[in-house]
Formats: C-alpha cells, sequence, structure tokens
C-alpha cells in the first residue's frame, strides 16, 4: 500500500533496514497483528531525505524508522503510527506557528547546525500535529461515532499479554520547552488500546496535548478512535497549580498530569467494524 506518500507494498509496510539489528517486535492475538519498532536516531542522510520529502526541518531528535502498527488481515483493515506521517500533518503555511522571540531563535540554530537553509521555511516550529495515524487505501474507514472508549474495562486488572512504549520524535525547542510525540500500546486478552501522545510546552507560552487512542475490542471486531485537542496558556496553567503544594516545575514537565489541567479545544470520535 501506499502510506505517508513514499512507500508502497501490499499491506502495512513493516520493513525495516537490513543493516539493522533490531527487527521488530510482532505479536498476533484474535486475528489482529501488532508491530512495533525501536531503532538509534536517524542520521544525516536519512534526515536530508526526509527533510526534502517533508518540506520542513524535521526535529532535534527523529527517530523515522519507529514505528507501531495494528492489522487486521481478514478484513483489510489497518492503521500505522509513525515520524514522517506526523510531521506531515504539522502546518507547512506558518499561519498556525507560534509567534514568539524563540521561532527566530530556532530557525537560526536549525540553519546553523543543518545547513538547510535552501529547505526551511515558515512553518509550526512546535511541530504541532493533529496526526491520527494512516490506513492502507484498502481498509475499512472510520465513520462518525456516538460510544465512547469504554474505560470501565480498560481499568480492568486483566493480564498485560504485550506492551511497548515508542518515541517518535523530539526537540527541546531551542532550550525554552519541549515537543514529543510518542506511541504506547497495551494488549490484553479481550481489547487492545493504543495511545499516539504529542505533547509540547514552550516556557512562558503555551501548553497542548494532543492524543490519539485507539480501542480494539476483539470480540466484537469493533475499533473505536478518539482524537482529544487541549491547549491552555503557560501562566493559566502555573498560576492554578501555584495554589497548590505540587512542585510546580516537575507537574509542568509531566504531560501525564495534563489532561487534568489544560481544557479540550476539540474532540472526535469515530468507529469501524471489522465484523461485517
Amino acid at each position: 500500500m501506499a502510506l505517508n506518500g513514499h512507500r508502497t507494498s501490499d499491506a502495512i509496510d513493516t520493513n525495516y533496514p537490513s543493516s539493522t539489528t533490531a527487527p521488530p517486535r510482532s505479536f498476533s492475538i484474535e486475528g489482529f497483528v501488532i508491530t512495533t519498532q525501536k531503532l538509534p536516531i536517524l542520521k544525516a542522510g536519512p534526515i536530508e531525505e526526509m527533510t526534502s520529502k517533508l518540506g520542513i526541518a524535521p526535529p532535534e531528535m527523529i527517530f523515522g524508522d519507529n514505528f507501531v502498527a495494528i492489522e487486521h488481515p481478514q478484513s483489510h483493515w489497518g492503521i500505522k503510527f509513525d515520524a514522517f506521517g506526523a510531521l506531515d500533518r504539522v502546518d507547512k503555511t506558518g499561519e498556525q506557528r507560534l509567534k514568539v522571540a524563540y521561532s527566530k531563535e530556532w530557525q537560526q540554530s536549525r540553519e546553523d547546525s543543518h545547513d538547510i537553509k535552501e529547505v526551511v521555511k515558515p512553518f509550526d516550529w512546535s511541530y504541532t500535529t493533529d496526526y491520527k495515524g494512516d490506513h492502507p487505501p484498502e481498509s475499512p474507514r472510520f465513520q462518525e461515532g456516538a460510544e465512547p472508549i469504554p474505560l470501565e474495562l480498560l481499568k480492568r486488572p486483566d493480564p498485560i499479554l504485550f506492551f511497548d512504549d515508542v518515541i517518535l520524535y523530539e526537540d527541546e525547542l531551542a532550550d525554552n520547552g519541549i515537543t514529543m510525540l510518542s506511541c504506547k500500546i497495551r494488549v490484553m486478552p479481550a481489547r487492545l488500546l493504543l495511545l499516539c501522545r504529542f505533547f509540547m510546552r514552550l516556557d512562558n507560552v503555551m501548553l497542548r496535548l494532543r492524543d490519539t487512542r485507539v480501542y480494539v475490542d476483539f470480540g466484537k471486531k469493533e475499533v473505536i478512535r478518539e482524537y482529544i485537542a487541549r491547549e491552555e496558556s503557560y501562566d493559566k496553567v502555573r498560576d492554578a497549580l501555584a495554589s497548590r503544594r505540587d512542585d510546580v516545575a516537575a507537574v509542568l514537565r509531566d504531560a501525564n498530569q495534563m489532561p487534568d489541567l489544560l481544557p479540550i479545544v476539540e474532540r472526535t470520535l469515530e468507529r469501524v467494524d471489522l465484523g461485517k
């Protein structure tokens, strides 16, 4: 299939460089195949290639070979999360970039370190993405849904049969914060949950969280995808935390605490039935 516009195969592309010694991890259950890969940061050559294809400079730490994929071969359904797909969703027009002093500092540091002035153009240098995963062309498509992910089932003490935590990219925003995208997946006997989380903290400016959750019920052959975007000004969150006895600096660096601190600005709920 064509995935991310630069790879072609008949299924989700889980190929990996032959020169590596770390093959993907794979786990099969109830007709579903889960595959993850974690490899080192890209080197100069692949970074230049990615920069050319994206049209923007990639983050400082780009794990371009990493991915998390879920496939259901019987229905031809699949979804994959990787760095290229996520970065291809970053605003490349510059219209949504954060207009603060740090942006000039960031661009100058990137030009100096990578010598890619001919490629760098105005874009959202915080690398904010609304990435919800990529699908093969023949994959059944998500439709608007109403039923939320059943959190009560996920809270049950079911055994974890497979787990992985995969970083896709990270950048320290010219030492003024952090932006990070990662995927976690856990598989239980009757269901699985994938969380693709984008977290951005720009000190004294803003905090952002973009969560895409993919929930699969093996028995029902049902997939639910939920996307939630949250954000708030840095000052408001810091002031709210100051009234508590928490370690404010530590909390502001902890993406796991952000859902309770940042208001929702966008939410979508979708589903697909693979049993038809």
